[in-house]
């Protein structure tokens, strides 16, 4: 706890202490009120103050105002327990209050933690630590094992694994190697690298994160803007009924005031409406703490609220539901040589830095010595052409064999990149490039749709083939192919014309168009675009699909929640007025009304914090 909350907590107890004394020991008159005045202003000095200071301001209506209004009130009746006991009680709904959002604070702040102080970069041969914010892109940096990486970079000496739970929410290390890719904010377990740093601190990862977290409350949800309007109009109305309440029918009927006070008194203690503006949007904020010890960050309550109301899921294709990395799937040869096919697509392809050219380039292995290509010749859109020993190869697509006049044999079972290979304008045959789905693309395109999603649909710049594929081996619903970004934004602004509302979910500077028109745009992964995280407004932070599923869940319940504390504190509330209205409840019944009800729904509002996902599945 805190030293504000160690103070406020000493405070309840001595006040309580006080109360309990002036109750057992046989005290009246001046004595009595002295005792019970003293436990008063310990534990409620401070809202008398703040209301005393609102009231100079202009802001009459609000919680303070009317606890210090219903207990001198109190006071002036000679309820003096019960004065005491509103206040002590507030005083106690007020710490838990605070202990709530110091949890869902801690929660989101140990992200903090990710922040480096400090990068050791390499300058003229030396180490030299430096702020992470001082090191150049193209610059060399250190990390010994134990240490958070400072910036984004490629491994270029060493190899090591890394902790990335504190981005993605895995908890297994991930082995790298000279050449990998290295994040900021993972932390060095084993080996000493040396990495490339590729972007300065501004515009790496860690500080992307932090920015979003910090963010995260900067946009409030509907549900969140609606109290705010309620309580605006709500608390000057039953401050104005607490007054008929008091005068009106002693002036009509002849009735005592003293007990029509009371009534009103009791009425103001249980309209004070904190339990409902505190258990809102702390509900949200336990919900985006939670998501974000899952590798999900969710940029604003509003957008949680959205994403538990979504009901068609949109998906890009490359990097999303597969892996974004080629593979060789099959080789066919028309002599019956698959080798001379793999070698001749590997000399003219070695030197290109083509996606499907490196994935043909992995797949090859070779113990002999293989002759250097010359006059390689790289053409857009159609393939590649080098010399190798004099002879002529080509690697590519139909339409660059058709430029010399060699005929292919275009399999008509294909659905990923086909590259033809021909020698001396022979052709040798064809390999087929697919881009692998992801193992657990289809069990969470399943688990989507048992939380509600009404329907799934894939938008793709790829052909119709690869499409179709990964429409089938996913489970997905609907599909649209051979898409520009602008077609996807088309496909996208129709989708929400008839089945909003909608999320899309990218990875790539493509996908930023349709994630910023999507009712909700998740973006996949720290490997993704600047573009997409920037316009996304959730972001899972692995590239693991089964997270939509996660976040989908944690929206839900938070949202469960918010409605739960609603209809709790509001029938209690309007229960309990109206029996103080007709002079059958108590002030007691009125503490727990108010402040009872409050910390039912701050506990409640916690639920968010420790919720159990895979329980839920």
């Amino acid at each position: 706890m805190t030293r504000r909350q160690n103070r406020n907590l000493i405070r309840i107890v001595l006040s309580f202490a006080l109360l309990i004394t002036a109750s057992a020991l046989p005290l009246s008159g001046i004595f009595r009120l002295t005792a019970c005045l003293a436990a008063y202003l310990i534990t409620g000095y401070d809202v008398i103050l703040e209301a005393v200071r609102k009231i100079f301001r202009g802001q009459l209506f609000d919680e303070q105002f009317l606890m210090a209004i219903a207990t001198i009130g109190a006071f002036v009746l000679n309820e003096y327990s019960e004065a005491v006991a509103v206040m002590l009680f507030y005083q106690v709904g007020e710490w838990f209050q605070s202990i709530a959002v110091g949890k869902s604070r801690k929660s989101i702040a140990s992200l903090m933690d990710i922040r480096p102080d400090t990068a050791t970069v390499i300058r003229m041969g030396e180490r030299v630590t430096v702020s992470p914010e001082e090191v150049q892109k193209g610059e060399i940096i250190e990390i010994q094992p134990g240490e958070r990486t400072p910036l984004d970079g490629v491994i270029i000496l060493g190899e090591t694994s890394v902790n990335t739970s504190a981005l993605t929410g895995e908890s297994l290390p991930v082995d790298l190697k000279t050449g990998d890719r290295i994040i900021s904010g993972s932390i060095n377990l084993t080996g000493t690298v040396r990495v490339q740093v590729e972007s300065e601190y501004e515009f790496s990862t860690v500080n992307r994160i932090l920015e979003l977290v910090e963010n995260a409350s900067a946009k409030k949800a509907r549900i969140e803007g609606f109290i705010t309007r309620f309580s605006r109009v709500y608390t000057p109305i039953v401050v104005s009924l607490a007054v008929l309440i008091a005068f009106l029918p002693p002036l009509i009927f002849s009735l005592p005031f003293s007990e029509w006070i009371q009534r009103a008194l009791i009425f103001l203690v249980v309209s004070c409406p904190c339990a409902l503006v505190v258990s809102v949007p702390l509900s949200f904020f336990g919900g985006i703490g939670r998501a974000s010890k899952s590798g999900i960050l969710i940029k604003s309550s509003s957008d949680l609220e959205m994403l538990s109301k979504i009901k068609t899921m949109v998906f890009d294709k490359t990097g999303t539901l597969t892996k974004g990395a080629f593979s060789v799937r099959r080789v066919v040869s028309a002599k019956n040589d698959e080798a001379e096919v793999m070698k001749y697509a590997y000399l003219a392809e070695r030197h290109s830095g083509h996606p499907i050219a490196k994935s043909i380039c992995a797949s090859y292995e070779t113990q002999e010595s293989l002759p250097e290509s010359a006059n390689v010749t790289e053409k857009s859109g159609l393939g590649v052409r080098a010399e190798i020993s004099g002879a002529v190869i080509l690697a590519g697509n139909e339409k660059l064999l058709s430029q010399f006049g060699i005929a292919c044999v275009s399999p008509p079972d294909a659905y990923g990149a086909v590259v033809h290979i021909a020698k001396d304008g022979e052709y040798l045959g064809f390999i087929e490039v697919t881009d692998e789905i992801k193992p657990k693309a289809k069990i969470s395109v399943q688990k989507l749709k048992t939380l509600g999603i009404a329907k799934t649909v894939l938008l793709t710049g790829d052909r119709r083939e690869a499409a179709i594929r990964v429409k089938d081996e996913t489970g997905i619903d609907e599909m649209l192919s051979e898409l520009l970004p602008q077609d996807k934004l088309t496909a996208v602004e129709a989708l929400i014309e008839h089945s909003s509302p909608i999320a899309f979910v990218g990875d790539g500077i493509n996908d930023a168009p349709a994630l910023t028109r999507a009712d909700t745009g998740i973006a996949m992964g720290t490997m993704g675009s600047d573009a997409a995280i920037e316009a996304a407004d959730v972001v899972l932070m692995d590239d693991s699909i089964e997270k939509l599923s996660e976040a989908l869940k944690i929206a839900k319940k938070t949202m469960h929640i918010v409605r739960e504390n609603i209809i709790i504190t509001l029938g209690v509330k309007i229960a309990v007025m109206l029996l103080g209205a007709a002079g059958f409840a108590n002030m007691w019944l009125a503490v727990f009304a108010d402040v009872g009800v409050l910390i039912i729904a701050i506990l409640n509002a916690m639920r968010t914090l420790v919720y159990n996902t895979k329980k839920a599945a």
